[in-house]
């Protein structure tokens, strides 16, 4: 069995998908930079181990992710999932788990990357919205895209409600990637995008049905 690490930075909803979705990925720790973290009751609730390193004591951001690292390297972890964990990681720990570590982003990449996206795409005036599960690599947010759900932007909308519908969405396709990582259906091309065999996706990005609004 494929066995995956969870990062968090507070209240791990991605996560809580991820474990009650049943992905057929074996969760052997979720690991937060942040103590108080809310995800790490909710995991330990479900008996899986959790650890917090605070970024906060360490003095610089390479003497972090060596933590962090080690601590990951301890699990032996096929896949590192990034579960709403509010951290930019230093070349160093992306290269030393370098197309093992996943990400799921609230934007339809390459558009808006970094924060505040929801905001951003309602200021652009963009008419379809959405998220992207991709693979981590020294460019921020601009790593192979593995799965894209889209959303409409409503005239009515806030940055609230087309967060939270976005959000619906996450919970869908993290999950689902997640099985394509515990099945081995991942898989890179020679142009450096992925392809998910036996999945019907014949491209680098799948836009999956969104539910209704």
């Amino acid at each position: 069995m494929k066995s995956a690490v969870i990062l968090i930075s507070g209240r791990g909803s991605n996560m809580q998908s991820l474990v009650e979705a049943g992905t057929g990925l074996q969760v052997r720790a979720v690991i937060s930079n942040r103590p108080e973290a809310k995800g790490l009751e909710w995991a330990a609730a479900k008996g899986i181990p959790t650890l917090a390193i605070d970024h906060k004591a360490h003095a610089s951001r390479e003497s972090f992710d060596a933590a962090l690292g080690e601590a990951i390297a301890a699990h032996e972890p096929d896949w590192i999932l990034l579960a709403g964990f509010m951290r930019i990681l230093t070349p160093e720990f992306i290269q030393r788990f370098a197309q093992r570590i996943v990400n799921i982003h609230p934007s339809l990449l390459p558009a808006f990357p970094g924060l505040h996206t929801h905001r951003r795409a309602i200021e652009e005036g963009v008419k379809v919205h959405g998220a992207t599960v991709h693979f981590v690599t020294e460019a921020l947010d601009h790593g192979p895209i593995i799965i894209q759900a889209a959303v409409p932007v409503l005239p009515s909308d806030t940055e609230a409600t087309l967060a939270a519908r976005v959000l619906e969405q996450e919970h869908r396709i993290y999950p689902q990637a997640a099985r394509w990582l515990a099945e081995g259906k991942v898989q890179f091309s020679s142009a450096g995008v992925v392809q998910v065999p036996g999945s019907g996706v014949s491209s680098d990005s799948l836009i999956a049905p969104r539910t209704a609004a």
